[in-house]
């Protein structure tokens, strides 16, 4: 038998992939990107090239924000 994989709800977990924060924050992919391109962004996690949104960090952003 094979191991049972863990699933974690969305809106508690602490990273989110690109995918995940746009289906989260209602906001595309590609406006993630490119909001979050900088390497030097405080709601960005870098694992090598792997992009990961914090997501609270994400959501102060967001809500200090008027548009995108």
């Amino acid at each position: 038998m094979g191991e049972e994989k863990l699933i974690v709800p969305i809106w508690e977990k602490e990273l989110l992939s690109v995918k995940e924060a746009a289906a989260y924050f209602g906001i595309g992919e590609n406006k993630l990107r490119a909001l979050k391109g900088n390497t030097d962004c405080q709601s960005v996690l870098w694992v090598g090239s792997k992009r990961l949104i914090k997501r609270e960090k994400m959501k102060k952003y967001l809500s200090d924000i008027d548009e995108i």
